[in-house]
């Protein structure tokens, strides 16, 4: 048997008018809301379409792989990307089944513009983490040593989740950092220290431990007070919401949960 092919597709703000193309089909069916997934509600099959935050790419990829064996003949088709390019993509039209944000504010976006099937449910948790080089050799320890003229930090866009973590943590204590660049996300933010065109940056905790070796992690406190809730919901015009509704009961399931809290994240 051949097994199935799953693209991988990642977003930005640029990409929104692109992923509106890819189809023109939508579902008239209204579907149930995300915190009560339906199991065993007909046949699961075809392509689904999750948007997906970017700091879920990792574990998301897995359960893709799941998912595409625990029900043949399907074909998971992820958009990973900044919360709110994702967010401004679904209420635009861009035709996608479920949508897991990094974000209750970005998922708002989705929510108050009527396109979530009932009510997001939170299904796991990021806390921060400063990714610096290799061994720490900059020695940081805090915020606050990010703040030196002579370090080079990049931050999330202030528009993205990880952004709007970043500047609370940074409140908290009225620290003032003005990195180098704003990223449209935590891979891109992150790519700027593996490339070393950065010296540190500062990004959730599961993107670091997915870069393995190539960045050190440094917790800081001030983390405590902007740890992200991640809510999942079915969309109302999912072109598969079978599909959709399957994949968000694997996303909560314990097997789901042990994916979820080996990349990195915490239960809510």
């Amino acid at each position: 048997m051949t097994p199935s092919i799953r693209r991988v597709l990642h977003v930005n703000a640029a990409g929104v008018a692109a992923l509106m193309a890819l189809s023109a089909c939508s579902s008239s069916d209204r579907e149930s809301s995300a915190s009560s997934p339906a199991s065993g509600s007909g046949d699961v099959s075809g392509t689904m379409n999750v948007f997906a935050a970017a700091s879920l790419t990792e574990s998301f990829t897995a359960l893709g792989d799941r998912f595409e064996k625990q029900h043949p003949g399907t074909k998971v088709v992820f958009n990973f990307g900044g919360s709110d390019s994702l967010a401004a993509g679904i209420t635009s039209g861009a035709p996608a089944d479920v949508f897991a944000s990094a974000s209750s504010k970005t998922m708002r976006t989705v929510t108050d513009a009527g396109d979530a099937a009932g009510t997001p449910v939170t299904f796991v948790r990021n806390e921060l983490e400063i990714a610096a080089l290799p061994g720490n050799p900059a020695n940081f320890d805090s915020l606050k040593s990010l703040t030196s003229p002579e370090v080079k930090v990049v931050l999330c866009d202030k528009t993205v989740p990880c952004g709007a973590a970043t500047q609370k943590a940074l409140s908290a204590p009225g620290l003032l950092l003005t990195p180098v660049s704003y990223e449209e996300d935590v891979k891109s933010a992150l790519n700027k220290v593996v490339l070393k065109e950065a010296d540190a940056t500062v990004v959730y905790r599961t993107d670091v431990q997915a870069a393995g070796e190539k960045v050190e992690g440094v917790d800081f406190p001030e983390a405590a007070d902007a740890i992200n809730d991640y809510p999942i919901t079915l969309l109302n015009d999912a072109p598969n919401p079978a599909a959709g509704r399957a994949f968000i009961e694997l996303v909560r399931s314990p097997e789901g949960r042990k994916v979820l809290t080996e990349s990195g994240f915490t239960a809510p």
